[in-house]
């Protein structure tokens, strides 16, 4: 979700708060009121089977959730005030192992091994868990990226800050091959001349190099820019103009990268992962603010999302339609960016809530391509994009709009046989989906799950 976010003086910039079944045929976009479920109340299709629910730990229970990492029977999940761990070797026995307070919007996760890597993208006095929000324009002020040891699961350790031009609003994790080290792509953007560190332009991402061995000697290495001649910054409609990138995903067993950069969606070359190098770059009219991406297992494709309205909005109505704050699929044809389609779920939601595309996951089913995605008050969609140009939607779990006015899903992601979903307001979610196509996947386990971080799966 997008808000402008004040410190004490002038706008800093935008800070994004988030058995067998038959082959369903869902309906057309519904028009009744009486189709909107009640406040918070659950519904999903018949292939979907809601397994649990986890509230927030009462330390951080006034912030809301944001994105996920998990690694062997642990969830890590990211909150404006701080981040858990959630122990869900039992899924539908999901428990708080340990909460950490440490607020620093966004607290974007990764985790690898033993080490916890979050985002700060709001301006602090220092770099510690129990610093302040302080105004950008002031030289002393830090934001960047924490990271924690998390190898005794009930008492994390803050053991090094790297402080990053124009904070960390999100980042994503590059292993090396030779697992000395991993790489973070950091993603920031929307600077000020007013703000020291900060500057215009901005048309870069940060690169934090970690020694695994030696993590406190974690630092940036380089600062490759993106848009050399500058972005997209006059097309009508942008969120914002182009002035860095707002997500990075990776895929480095083949090599490339595609950034969802504000105006303009960017695929990198990154076998050089210090030298990420741009291959092809494409706009789009009905795209106000490139948020994420995901490619396809084969590398053949891949997702990017339209943040319209900031995740703030209710754009998944009649009014706003059916092709912007939705999903744009690509195929990746020697090596351009083809537009195929677009999908958004086919469920009008009340003009109250913020509903928008945000983070998703593939569902590992070999030779057939799935998603798991976040809609904020829209909630989970499954979805099927195997045929790009028809992409449809197979399932879906939502809750009524929120008591709170704002709210939903910010992640849902698939992870060893479930979906796991945060919600801003109600905590952690734990969904089954019982449909054919996505049988396969019970099959396929990961010890890590980092989703900007994209691995294959063979079956």
């Amino acid at each position: 979700m997008t808000s402008i976010l004040r410190r004490g003086g002038p706008a800093r910039r935008l800070l994004v708060l988030a058995g067998m079944a038959a082959a369903l045929t869902l309906p057309a976009m519904p028009v009744q009121a009486a189709d909107i479920p009640g406040t918070d109340e659950i519904v999903h299709s018949a292939n979907v089977e809601h397994v649990t629910n986890v509230p927030k730990p009462a330390s951080i229970a006034a912030t809301i959730n944001t994105d996920i990492a998990f690694q062997g029977d642990y969830a890590y999940v990211g909150n404006y005030g701080g981040f858990s761990i959630y122990n869900i070797k039992n899924p539908k026995k999901t428990s708080v192992v340990s909460s950490v307070v440490c607020p620093g919007s966004q607290m974007d996760l990764s985790v690898y091994g033993d080490l916890l890597f979050a985002s700060v993208d709001s301006s602090r006095n220092d770099d510690s868990c129990s610093s302040v929000g302080q105004p950008a324009s002031v030289k002393e002020s830090w934001e960047g990226i924490r990271i924690f040891d998390v190898s005794d699961k009930a008492n994390p350790k803050y053991i090094k800050s790297v402080e990053t031009s124009c904070g960390s609003h999100t980042h994503t994790l590059v292993p090396d091959k030779k697992r000395h080290n991993v790489y973070l792509y950091i993603s920031s953007y929307s600077p000020s001349a007013s703000f020291p560190d900060c500057q215009p332009p901005h048309d870069k991402i940060s690169i934090v190099k970690v020694p695994l061995k030696k993590p406190t000697q974690a630092s940036v290495v380089a600062t490759p820019v993106v848009f050399p001649d500058g972005g997209n910054e006059t097309q009508p409609g942008l969120l914002v103009p182009t002035s860095g990138c707002h997500d990075i995903t990776v895929y480095a067993e083949k090599g490339i990268a595609a950034g969802a950069c504000m105006g303009d969606g960017v695929l990198f070359d990154i076998r050089d992962p210090e030298k990420p190098k741009v291959t092809a770059r494409t706009t789009d009219p009905n795209f106000a603010f490139w948020h994420s991406a995901t490619f396809n297992n084969a590398g053949t494709k891949v997702v990017f999302t339209d943040e319209l309205g900031g995740g703030g909005a209710a754009t998944c109505n009649e009014a706003v339609g059916p092709n912007r704050g939705a999903d744009a699929i690509y195929d990746i044809k020697h090596g351009k960016l083809v537009f195929k389609s677009y999908f958004k779920i086919p469920r009008y939601q009340a003009d109250t809530e913020n509903c928008v595309a945000h983070n998703g996951s593939l569902i590992p089913v070999k030779g057939r391509d799935l998603m798991v995605q976040a809609w904020y008050q829209g909630g989970a969609s499954i979805w099927d994009f195997t045929d790009s140009a028809h992409p449809k939607e197979i399932g879906y779990f939502e809750r009524g709009p929120a008591a709170e006015g704002s709210g939903g899903f910010w992640s849902a992601y698939y992870y060893n046989g479930y979906v796991y979903a945060s919600d801003f307001n109600r905590g952690f979610d734990v969904i089954k989906i019982n449909d054919w196509r996505a049988t396969p996947a019970q099959k396929v386990r990961f010890d890590r799950l980092n989703v900007q971080t994209q691995g294959s799966f063979t079956r």
